[in-house]
């Protein structure tokens, strides 16, 4: 079978984060996800019946402190992924790795593992990682030029799966003797691979390695700019890149109760100390958003890790998501604050009106 990130739908969609508690969100109210097992599969499930392309988790080592503590509370992703490939059918089943925590050797084995158990579904998002809290616990440094290292990583796992005979790499980062892994994945071709980034570097990265590049952006005429400048970048590699972003759904039908509950979730009840740590810490570590977001959209912290809201009636979020498509995004993914509660709602709502502008099949 072809890769789900392969499939005809124009604008694809992901769902993101549902292997940790709270998902996306630093909120105390009751119906805050709790990612309980049950429930994530509960959840993977409607995403595959809908046809929604992929499952992307995201890697948490370190909660957030605050209130709640989100994230401390999460799935490891290889894992994951394994799990949920006998719980599905259809979906893309992703893992989320931060490159200098764990070995490409290891990697390669545990991400072929997926695609076989996944009947060729597998993929990984490859991410530098920016909390130095989270580096701590494995006794090692925030990296100064983690797209170097991720270079390197990424290159061990090409060469092991097209490599008939054991190799030795001796690199900047990593000294291998006679490096081999079996099985290969599926097909004879390495899984998709995504690249969560918004630094040069990273673009620079994902335009040499990955198949799809995934950021965010302050407003949708923005991202437009990204788009270019990937494209550029791609110009130097000869590879073809798609470009996806994320959003944070809350989907109602009235505006007015869609924006009163965003209010109340990501405001009234936003757990604020943890917001306040998440916040600090990745401003001073972390490239993923122009300087001025995290104080201008403390709003979109608190409701969707700074993402993109797409907060109203479904029909204002299936033309948010159209001008998404006209701007040049391959697609996109989406949180929300309970998956099992409002993504049915989403899947039964949004993507009619989706299949009806032609972005969906």
């Amino acid at each position: 079978m072809s890769h789900p990130m392969h499939g005809p739908n124009p604008f694809k969609l992901g769902v993101f984060s549902a292997n940790a508690d709270g998902g996306l969100t630093l909120t105390s109210v009751p119906e805050r996800w709790q990612a309980k097992w049950t429930d994530v599969i509960a959840a993977a499930r409607i995403a595959d019946r809908a046809g929604i392309e992929f499952f992307l988790p995201i890697a948490r080592w370190k909660g957030f402190e605050g209130k709640t503590n989100s994230r401390q509370h999460s799935f490891e992703t290889f894992t994951f992924a394994a799990a949920l490939a006998g719980a599905t059918e259809n979906i893309a089943l992703f893992s989320t790795v931060h490159v200098p925590m764990v070995h490409p050797v290891f990697a390669a084995k545990a991400l072929a593992t997926i695609d076989h158990a996944s009947n060729g579904r597998a993929g990984l998002n490859i991410v530098a990682g920016w909390n130095p809290d989270e580096f701590a616990m494995f006794g090692i440094d925030k990296a100064d030029a983690p797209y170097d290292q991720a270079g390197e990583w990424i290159e061990v796992i090409d060469r092991l799966y097209t490599s008939e005979e054991p190799f030795d790499f001796d690199g900047k980062y990593y000294h291998l003797k006679g490096a081999a892994t079996a099985p290969k994945p599926l097909n004879n071709q390495r899984p998709v691979i995504l690249n969560a980034a918004f630094s040069p570097p990273g673009r620079d990265f994902a335009a040499k390695h990955a198949d799809f590049l995934f950021t965010s952006f302050k407003n949708i005429e923005a991202g437009k700019e990204t788009i270019d400048d990937v494209a550029s970048r791609t110009k130097q590699t000869g590879r073809d890149v798609g470009v996806y972003t994320t959003t944070h759904v809350v989907c109602r039908p009235s505006q007015s109760e869609a924006e009163d509950y965003y209010e109340r979730y990501a405001v009234i009840e936003a757990d604020t100390e943890a917001l306040d740590y998440m916040t600090s810490k990745q401003a001073a570590n972390s490239r993923n958003h122009d300087p001025e977001v995290y104080s201008l959209h403390r709003k979109r912290f608190a409701g969707g890790a700074g993402t993109y809201p797409l907060v109203g009636t479904p029909q204002h979020i299936a033309d948010e998501m159209v001008k998404m498509h006209q701007a040049g995004f391959a697609g996109t993914t989406v949180s929300f604050v309970n998956f099992t509660d409002e993504l049915p709602y989403f899947c039964e709502s949004v993507l009619p009106l989706l299949r009806e502008a032609g972005l969906r099949q």
